[in-house]
């Protein structure tokens, strides 16, 4: 019998029935929510996917009675919770109801984290709003809870802060909060996203064993079709506020009837790493030799060593040529990254633009080199100015460089063209694009510079498949026109199969394999690449032809 069959045998823990969210106070723009209905039982695990903007965290912020209240509101349906209607419920109720018979984990913990409180205090906290146990008995329960969701050494995390655990650590704690009250629903919304893969491997084995061992129903909201594969019992496909599929993970995956679906698992990047390129120029743009990054330690009164974050790193990158540089968080990659872009300086060791050195460059004398290497973050909302119009952060970089603003503005415009934006983009400000428009923007403006090569860190990351492979797609055709070299940052090696010519894998600080893309990913050397390829989600699956990858190699 399938977990899909076991599930349905099971007692109806959330029944969400044709529910309808709107804009408040407005009755004449399209509903946010048009009608949405899925089940969850006890144990089962139902997957609500889509693109952004297709409702799917508005579903889960409706269901934990969380809507901003002057933004949107609910105009008609039920969401029953073990029978009881929470859209009837008083405040009082759904604050009682959350925690002790639900909980929610955010994408980033980081923004739910209070950073002044130490993470035990925070976990304690829920405790001691719900009147459990005394102090002593509190903190017991809480170790206990951080053993259990595989935290090492809990007395000491126990009185750390937030900023000073890692991505995977901050995001256990999150799961600790949420499950310290055994709560019978839990509502995970992109919880791994922006974690690596060995990591989010974990968080995932770790949510299915607590879901086992306390037979929770879980409502999990994600964008990757890899997670779904590997975790979900069933299926709801989201898109414009509505359900346009549902269904048991297996006939999603292998026989999906609606467009949209097909469209979004032909989107899933394989990992069937591409054919090598042949190489069209010998021309250096970027260069690297023993790098060394060391924080910390030294100073007149300390004589301790430092965490050595970047060791001997060397490489080099040719026109038109794309290098990516994989690895775990912490592994040592965006310090690189940060090195090469001379956001931080690199305790020794050549980098070189060109036959240019400019490792050792103040700021001053390096001002010149700037045009000629671009960076694109993660998070392109942080990186746009919010006062600044479009047209404003693209040109402000070649008017800073003596270009004329008319022609600055000009090129901006062309450029918005370019990577599939109106003209009249320029005229607006980032909020009022979606996260892969402002996404096409900061590439735009890393454009508009002219540069010899694009360091692009965790560029895609955060966005669902479909718009990922849009801009996966605009960066292979920016660099195709314009031959810029490309180093791509990403834990995603689905991803650097995709883009990547050759690959760099890091672990701790080292280089410990480095070839072409083909070679590195079907053909790994060392047993850290191969535990990276083998924690990759939904590997097993061939997503574009509907089938295993197993039958796909028959």
């Amino acid at each position: 019998m399938s977990r899909h069959s076991m599930a349905a045998d099971a007692p109806v823990v959330l029944d969400v029935r044709e529910l309808r969210v709107g804009l408040t106070d407005d009755e004449e723009s399209a509903l946010v929510l048009n009608g949405i209905s899925l089940t969850i039982h006890a144990g089962e695990t139902v997957c609500l996917v889509g693109e952004s903007g297709s409702g799917k965290s508005v579903t889960s912020l409706a269901t934990m009675g969380l809507l901003p209240r002057q933004s949107l509101e609910p105009r008609s349906g039920e969401i029953l919770f073990e029978g009881k209607d929470l859209l009837k419920a008083t405040p009082t109720e759904m604050r009682r109801l959350r925690s002790q018979g639900m909980a929610m984990i955010f994408q980033e913990p980081m923004t739910s984290l209070n950073p002044v409180l130490t993470v035990g205090e925070q976990i304690e906290e829920v405790l001691r709003e719900h009147g459990h146990g005394t102090a002593a008995e509190r903190r017991a329960r809480v170790l206990d809870m951080m053993r259990e969701v595989h935290l090492p050494d809990v007395e000491r995390i126990h009185g750390s802060y937030p900023h000073q655990l890692s991505g995977g650590q901050r995001q256990r704690i999150m799961i600790a909060m949420a499950l310290i009250l055994k709560p019978r629903l839990l509502i995970a919304d992109e919880p791994t996203t922006a974690l690596d893969v060995t990591t989010q491997k974990q968080i995932l084995k770790l949510i299915a064993e607590l879901q086992e061992r306390q037979g929770t129903a879980v409502l999990f909201i994600t964008h990757d079709m890899g997670v779904v594969a590997e975790i979900a019992d069933t299926v709801c496909v989201m898109h414009h506020g509505k359900v346009v599929e549902a269904g048991p993970i297996e006939q999603i995956l292998r026989a999906p009837r609606q467009e949209y679906t097909r469209k979004l698992l032909s989107s899933v990047p394989g990992l069937t790493p591409r054919p090598p390129r042949p190489t069209t120029s010998r021309e250096i743009v970027l260069s690297a030799t023993e790098l060394v990054k060391v924080y910390g330690g030294g100073g007149m009164l300390r004589r301790q060593a430092g965490t050595r974050a970047v060791s001997d790193v060397t490489f080099r990158l040719e026109r038109g040529r794309t290098l990516g540089i994989v690895g775990e968080s912490g592994s040592g990659k965006s310090t690189v990254a940060r090195c090469i872009m001379r956001l931080i300086d690199p305790s020794s060791g050549s980098i070189r633009i060109g036959a240019q050195e400019i490792a050792g460059f103040s700021r001053r004398a390096l001002r010149p080199h700037r045009k000629e290497i671009q960076m694109v973050f993660q998070d392109p909302y942080r990186s746009l100015n919010p006062r600044m119009t479009v047209g404003e952060s693209i040109v402000e970089g070649p008017v800073n460089f003596g270009t004329p603003k008319a022609k600055a503005l000009a090129r901006a415009r062309e450029l918005l063209q370019i990577v599939g934006l109106p003209a009249d983009a320029a005229d607006r400000y980032p909020h009022q694009f979606s996260g892969g428009q402002r996404q096409r923007i900061a590439i735009a403006r890393a454009v508009a510079m002219d540069p010899k090569v694009l360091v692009a860190d965790e560029a895609v990351s955060a966005l669902d498949v479909s718009v990922q492979a849009q801009v996966l797609e605009l960066l292979a055709s920016l660099q195709e026109r314009l031959g810029i070299a490309i180093l791509f940052i990403t834990h995603d090696l689905r991803v650097a199969a995709q883009i990547c010519d050759d690959v760099i894998v890091m672990q701790k600080g080292h280089v410990v394999e480095y070839d072409t893309g083909f070679e590195v990913l079907s053909n790994p050397k060392h047993d850290y690449t191969r535990q990276l390829i083998d924690a990759a989600p939904g590997r097993h699956w061939d997503f574009a032809n509907f089938r295993p990858a197993a039958e796909a190699a028959l």
